[in-house]
């Protein structure tokens, strides 16, 4: 079982920028894909982005495509969320999360494919 814990959250001006950070427990974190998913008050938990177990994959929700990107480090089990041009719109809560399966390209952009969470980070963009 893997432990995921966030940080990098913060309150930024609108275009600013912020790198979110996700470090694991274990050095069995290569053995996982990573997704972010973000809460933003009164709204459901939505898909971000995903990065496959080695790096060489990655998945983008339209809304921020262009604007974040996802990256991870297996050396030092972390993922990051590199985040640049945020607006008001990205103000959320941040949480990683990590899955071992094999997973349909659909699937990964459902919270139910993911079985382990972070506590996540609050991001806050001010306009």
């Amino acid at each position: 079982q893997v432990q995921l814990v966030e940080s990098g959250g913060g309150l930024v001006q609108a275009g600013g920028s912020l790198r979110l950070s996700c470090a694991a427990s274990e050095r069995s974190f290569p053995n996982y894909a990573i997704g972010w998913f973000r809460q933003a008050p009164g709204r459901e938990r939505e898909f971000v982005t995903r990065i496959s177990k080695t790096g060489s994959s990655t998945v983008y929700a339209g809304s921020v495509k262009g604007r974040f990107t996802v990256s991870r480090d297996n050396a030092k089990n972390t993922a990051y969320l590199q985040m640049n041009g945020l607006s008001s719109e990205d103000t959320a809560v941040y949480y990683c999360a990590a899955h071992s399966g094999v997973v349909t390209t659909q699937a990964i952009r459902s919270q139910n494919a993911y079985a382990y969470w972070g506590q996540g980070t609050q991001v806050t963009v001010s306009s």
